[in-house]
């Protein structure tokens, strides 16, 4: 049995779309994952290394590994008309070179921040911890993920959506590219594709049985907020369209990565359907 390391976050999206797999629902041929959940910069620094044989990523990493990772079609996390916040104390200015806290330097949000705010000083943190540096004044403003954008202290207020920025970025019409996964180009071409193909499974089930799975894992203390929350953070980056991605999704994906080349974080635009597992292969060798 081999064995296949697979890395997610902690949030509440990551933990669901994995775990009817972990639950036993859906089950890899002739493999095992073992998984390991991590913050999101933690999982980006890690998959510069190569650490993980599958990981969750930044979209806006990905062109710093294209050439060791293959980047999955599957259990992605979009925003349609909404994404981080950029929140502050309530009725505080903010100034140019104001102090900020993101969530690390090869998150999307960090991209599309520094490319709006360029004077902006920034600080590197744990998601986790940015809403307290706000709220003791550490900083002047942060930008909160995951399932803070829902749940931040009634003493703060949002400055601007990240989803106004990508908006006015690109052009408007795309929803923007949030969190994907990656798979190691060493691994067997159809033993990649297998494991891709269970990945989709697992979203695919997950969604069928949306119910049933958060109950378990609300159960379990396994997500770190509440029923009502959990529904509505699922419906944002844990939907129908994170099961397989469409060619809209492809589009924004390239125009990040077209901006981020443009703003000097990456060599050159890449075509995000140029780094995917070609899962016609299967078709070819059994035709």
């Amino acid at each position: 049995m081999k064995f296949v390391s697979i890395a997610h976050s902690p949030d509440a999206d990551d933990i669901f779309m994995y775990y009817a797999i972990k639950f036993g629902w859906i089950s890899p041929s002739n493999a095992q994952f073992q998984n390991i959940a991590l913050d999101i910069q933690t999982l980006n620094e890690e998959a510069l290394k190569g650490t993980y044989d599958i990981t969750a990523i930044s979209f806006g990493l990905y062109p710093l590994i294209r050439n060791e990772y293959a980047l999955l079609q599957t259990a992605t996390s979009f925003g349609q008309g909404y994404g981080p916040k950029l929140i502050k104390q309530k009725g505080k200015v903010l100034k140019p070179h104001m102090k900020v806290a993101l969530s690390g330097a090869h998150t999307t949000n960090a991209l599309l921040f520094r490319i709006a705010y360029p004077k902006a000083k920034i600080v590197y943190m744990n998601f986790l911890d940015i809403e307290r540096a706000v709220i003791e004044g550490k900083v002047d403003a942060g930008v909160l993920i995951h399932e803070s954008i829902l749940t931040f202290d009634s003493t703060l207020e949002v400055e601007r959506e990240l989803w106004e920025i990508w908006q006015e970025l690109s052009g408007g019409n795309l929803p923007l590219p949030l969190g994907g996964m990656a798979m190691r180009r060493s691994l067997p071409l159809t033993s990649a594709i297998a494991y891709e193909n269970c990945l989709i499974d697992a979203v695919r089930v997950g969604r069928e049985h949306i119910g049933l799975l958060s109950s378990m894992l609300l159960e379990r203390n396994l997500v770190r907020i509440d029923a009502p929350t959990l529904a509505k953070y699922l419906e944002l980056y844990a939907n129908d369209t994170s099961i397989r991605m469409d060619e809209t999704q492809y589009e924004a994906i390239d125009k990040l990565f077209a901006l981020g080349a443009q703003h000097g974080f990456f060599d050159k635009a890449i075509r995000a359907r140029d780094f995917i597992i070609p899962h016609e292969y299967t078709d070819l060798r059994y035709s």
